[in-house]
């Protein structure tokens, strides 16, 4: 049983005769509370939060997304998407949830440098599928991250700096609107919609589709510096004066993990503090070698593995937990830093902090500048993240029962207070890293517009009152801006 499974109402069960009107027309499963199946397919990666909708459509096409959309159009049920990836959309309660993992196509077209996916691909399949063409595409640090969902909040991947955000590189995107009509938006067809979509996050419809350019590469230099705990403070001055220094061809960020003493750990990380650099450079190793060299300096490494690899290597760079598992986090969007204020960050969230605190600092710039897609704060030098295991979710202690309550708030508050003492420097948020459910914290609204600037939000919920003026989809932070919305800053529903 999940913890927020408990001591909550059961979700709420539609009549018989409403599903009639609903499973004739559907390819794939429907799935009420209580049958088999339903608690499997309401399950993702995020185990901190599970939609409790009143019924589940696993769609395996576009016309069973357009059904169940129109369906819940006509009952006046709210939608959320759920797919094969890392994050959950605002938790659907008594909705309808679109399933989409069992649309799992992609198609490479090598001539064109395009990839053709559908809504429940994650970028393992893309890399594999492009990879014999000398093609990748910009995908994230892990393979089992869903590429709609992803795309959809901007996309900063292992190749930012040199080739911008994933959104920017999407030619088309299939769209069921909350009127049940499946749209083929293009910036011809549909620029302000289109444009919307390249980073604006979520709420506009169910996307079922998406083509998008791959970029040539086939191979880099990178992976991973790590240096101990004694060598922190050196290791974060080096890394912010060395990310003044690299080519755009260089993408990098330093990770900061006080990994518990737990026996399935390897002993190199058991009980230790450690600052990792992680490198991704598309030039050649001899000139990667030579970019590193003011890291190395730093002193002795616990490891050091760059080297060549080939591009479908790239998910060993970051090494990203692949288990599910509960969490939450929060993250600044920053115009720079100074070596004081990150350390400070890594003093409230090291070893003697309350709660388990991952913080990554990624450097931004480069072709991220760039680009037309509604994608926030694009002119950002450095996105600061701080993630926090909520332990014991899968053994009682989770989200809606008495002990993570109490972790969670210990959670935000850690974060708050490390966030502060970037202020100086704080542009916004990351939609893509608001990790955990946002929706019911006190200040929801203000979270929701700091994804955006105050021009760009306005737009985006001028746009959500038109496409969808009943609110059918609730998880996008521009319906925050509408006084009669729920405010919600909702994370990818990869």
């Amino acid at each position: 049983m999940e913890i927020n499974d408990l001591d909550l109402p059961s979700a709420p069960v539609l009549e018989p005769a409403s599903l009639a009107a609903l499973v004739p027309h559907v390819r794939g499963p429907v799935l009420v509370p209580g049958d088999d199946g339903y608690d499997a397919e309401r399950s993702g990666f995020q185990l901190a939060r599970q939609h409790r909708p009143a019924v589940i459509v696993g769609a395996r096409c576009a016309e069973d997304v357009v059904a169940a959309v129109r369906f819940a159009r006509a009952q006046g049920l709210p939608v959320a998407v759920q797919a094969t990836g890392h994050g959950l959309s605002a938790a659907t309660d008594g909705g309808l949830l679109i399933s989409t993992r069992r649309m799992a196509g992609v198609r490479v077209d090598a001539a064109a440098g395009t990839a053709h996916v559908e809504a429940g691909v994650v970028w393992g399949q893309v890399i594999e599928a492009a990879a014999p063409h000398g093609l990748a595409p910009l995908n994230g640090s892990s393979p089992g991250v869903g590429v709609i969902s992803y795309t959809l909040g901007g996309g900063v991947g292992v190749l930012a700096r040199t080739y911008g955000f994933a959104a920017d590189q999407v030619r088309s995107v299939d769209l069921v609107t909350a009127d049940g009509r499946l749209r083929h938006v293009t910036a011809e067809n549909g620029p302000e919609l289109f444009r919307a979509l390249l980073g604006g996050g979520h709420g506009l419809g169910v996307v079922t589709a998406m083509e998008f350019g791959l970029v040539p590469v086939a191979r880099l230099y990178g992976g991973q510096l790590v240096f101990g705990g004694e060598r922190t403070d050196e290791a974060l001055a080096a890394y912010l004066r060395w990310t003044e220094t690299v080519p755009d061809e260089l993408t990098s960020s330093l990770a900061l993990i006080a990994y518990p003493d737990l026996p399935q750990l390897p002993e190199s990380l058991r009980g230790r503090y450690l600052a990792h650099i992680r490198i991704a450079y598309t030039g050649s190793a001899a000139e990667g070698e030579r970019l590193v060299a003011p890291l190395r300096a730093v002193g002795p490494r616990v490891s050091d593995d760059l080297r060549e690899m080939p591009y479908a290597e790239s998910h060993t760079i970051h090494r990203d937990p692949s288990d599910p598992h509960a969490y939450d986090g929060d993250n600044a969007l920053l115009s720079g830093l100074d070596a004081a204020a990150l350390r400070r960050v890594a003093e409230l969230t090291g070893p003697a902090a309350p709660v388990m605190t991952v913080v990554q600092l990624n450097h931004l710039g480069g072709a991220l500048s760039a680009g037309t897609g509604a994608v926030g704060h694009r002119h950002a030098r450095y996105a600061l993240r701080l993630l926090s295991p909520l332990r014991g979710a899968a053994a009682g202690d989770g989200p809606g029962g008495d002990g993570t309550d109490a972790a969670l708030a210990t959670v935000r508050a850690l974060h708050a207070e490390a966030l502060a003492a970037v202020t100086p420097w704080r542009l916004g948020r990351s939609v893509n890293f608001l990790f955990g459910g946002h929706g019911d914290r006190p200040d929801a609204a203000e979270v929701a517009r700091s994804v955006h600037d105050t021009d760009e939000h306005r737009r985006l919920a001028g746009l959500k009152t038109r496409h969808d003026p009943e609110n059918v989809f609730r998880f996008h932070p521009a319906g925050a801006a509408r006084a009669d919305r729920t405010p919600a800053a909702a994370t990818s529903s990869g």
